[in-house]
């Protein structure tokens, strides 16, 4: 029999409760591991995905949502005006990337931030009031029995 490890699954998606939705989802997963990056719940129905961008600038990377999915690209413009010298080693990457997640649900970006080689996205859910749960008042039997309504006030003649 054949295992199958589910974890980029849970990593690659935010806001799912269920876990029928991550497999619903398991075609549009990439499992890649560049750039690294974080999934944090910063509140009750607050995310954000930190990506680790060290060399980009904000015009080097994009951020779009399209049909549930958060996709970040970034792609390095070449930059060969001011180098003086040889490149030795190069340690640090610099290739062109694209990191996609799944959205839930009523799940909507808020913003976008790049400082100190990380980027920060943040989201929110925001479920409709007509999807969210709602009490129902309950009164008891005699109650609603002891004070009939009157439906036609018309008296017979």
């Amino acid at each position: 029999m054949r295992t199958f490890d589910l974890s980029p699954l849970y990593r690659s998606t935010v806001g799912f409760d269920r876990l029928f939705s991550l497999l619903d989802q398991v075609g549009g997963v990439d499992a890649g591991t560049y750039p690294p990056y974080n999934i944090e719940r910063t509140g009750e129905n607050a995310y954000r995905i930190t990506v680790a961008v060290a060399g980009f600038t904000d015009q080097d990377l994009s951020i779009d949502v399209k049909e549930g999915t958060l996709s970040i690209r970034g792609e390095r413009k070449s930059d060969e005006t001011g180098k003086s010298g040889e490149v030795l080693y190069q340690g640090i990457a610099a290739r062109a990337f694209e990191r996609r997640f799944q959205l839930a649900d009523h799940v909507e970006v808020r913003g976008a931030s790049l400082a100190n080689g990380l980027l920060h996205v943040d989201l929110v859910r925001e479920v409709p009031e007509k999807l969210k749960p709602r009490s129902i008042a309950i009164t008891s039997g005699t109650a609603a029995q002891a004070a009939p309504k009157v439906i036609d006030a018309k008296v017979a003649a």
